[in-house]
């Protein structure tokens, strides 16, 4: 039997489970250890341990303090890994607490997060999505079936005193270029709500007032919501600190490339990762690391019928960018929901599907002046109708029920 090293109840809060923590700093203590060769076992909270309910309402989602996540189990303690080798870790598998059968997928609201697409979604929705084996539903969307493929947005291992230096000098510096923008350009350390696992008191207070929070990803993981990333995967990460500390959290249940809605998968109620770990020394210098590299799980969901929807680098106001993948993505999503609308779906609705659908995103050129082609791949199979064009037209096959709600700001 493989052992569980860290569990978690869902029933209990995340801030009072000393084997959490809420931040990246190199001074937290090691929440259990492990040595090379072993596998075992870590439930997790989901990312906001518990904020956001399973019901009709989007106020919890409006309301959310994003200063508290994300809840992240562990840090796990390595024995013999050093600052310069790469962690080897293998995702055995990976699930969901019997206890705790659905997700949710969420827009955040602009003045509280925003999201890829703020200013068309500007205020915060939620759909809740119910599992059925491998297989998920929402009441909120209807006429969507798929299959998931469950993935941890996040995991990482714990930085060194002098790359948490770097990483606050360079985003407090871009945060300064536009300190007052809505959303904001990144997120600097807030010390009143951070959650440091094991340590308290004064040591507590002096790691929280620089701790980095964990909304990006960054050169040793972190936040990187891989869709790919799951059972089967192997991740090698760059190890900065003596032990290496490896945490894991934010378990998806399925996601579309670029987790476009910022709460942008369905974000599993609560779950658990199976894990081995090995280390290769000296790795980084030997392989020129200094990001993690992931071989993806031989695993996926098996459409192979897309609809391919094309962006280029021209705004929604027609304003011509120079080879900007970024607004050209943004516009394959736009000109993706669109179409969706001529089938019943509402703006918001065929958003949430982009988000949380296996969905593909492909940068396909970025070589053509001035304007880059970002293209995103819609699985057909997935609606419960034929959504390609024809010479009849659109039929609209969603009407009436229950729409995704909508909590304005306020």
């Amino acid at each position: 039997m493989t052992d569980t090293l860290i569990n978690v109840d869902l029933a209990t809060p995340a801030t009072e489970n000393p084997l959490v923590h809420n931040r990246w700093h190199p001074d937290i203590p090691m929440a259990c250890w492990v040595k090379p060769g072993d596998d075992f076992i870590v439930e997790t909270y989901d990312w906001t341990a518990g904020a956001i309910a399973d019901n009709d309402d989007a106020s919890d989602v409006r309301d959310v303090d994003l200063s508290t996540v994300h809840y992240l189990s562990g840090p796990v303690g390595v024995k013999g890994a050093e600052a310069g080798d790469l962690l080897v870790v293998e995702l055995l598998d990976i699930g969901m607490k019997e206890e705790a059968p659905w997700g949710f997928n969420g827009f955040f609201s602009k003045q509280n997060g925003g999201g890829f697409l703020t200013e068309h979604f500007p205020y915060a929705q939620k759909s809740i999505w119910d599992f059925h084996g491998m297989f998920t539903t929402s009441r909120h969307v209807p006429g969507v079936k798929f299959a998931g493929l469950i993935h941890p947005g996040l995991i990482g291992c714990l930085p060194s005193h002098e790359l948490l230096a770097s990483w606050n000098e360079r985003e407090l510096a871009l945060i300064a270029t536009d300190p007052e923008r809505v959303p904001p350009l990144a997120n600097p350390p807030v010390a009143g709500t951070a959650h440091m696992g094991k340590m308290t008191g004064a040591d507590r207070d002096k790691a929280a007032a620089e701790a980095a929070r964990t909304v990006p990803p960054r050169e040793h993981g972190g936040n990187c919501d891989i869709k790919d990333l799951s059972r089967g995967s192997q991740v090698y990460f760059p190890v900065y600190v003596k032990d290496a500390g490896l945490s894991v959290g934010d378990l998806h249940f399925s996601q579309g490339d670029g987790e476009i809605t910022f709460c942008g998968a369905i974000e599993m109620a609560g779950g658990w990762v199976h894990m081995k770990v090995e280390l290769i020394k000296g790795g980084m210098e030997k392989y020129g690391i200094k990001n993690p590299i992931f071989k993806p799980s031989p695993i996926t969901p098996n459409y192979q019928d897309y609809l391919i929807f094309e962006g280029i680098s021209v705004d929604e106001t027609g304003t011509q960018h120079y080879l900007d993948v970024n607004v050209a993505y943004r516009q394959a999503c736009l000109n993706a929901i669109n179409y969706m609308t001529k089938f019943g779906y509402t703006p918001a609705q065929a958003y949430s599907i982009l988000g949380v659908a296996p969905v593909q995103g492909h940068v396909s050129g970025v070589v053509d002046i001035p304007n880059s082609c970002a293209t995103l791949w819609l699985p057909a199979e997935i609606f419960e109708f034929d959504i390609h064009p024809g010479a009849d037209g659109p039929v609209k096959h969603i009407a009436g029920g229950v729409d995704i709600p909508i909590a304005y700001d306020k």
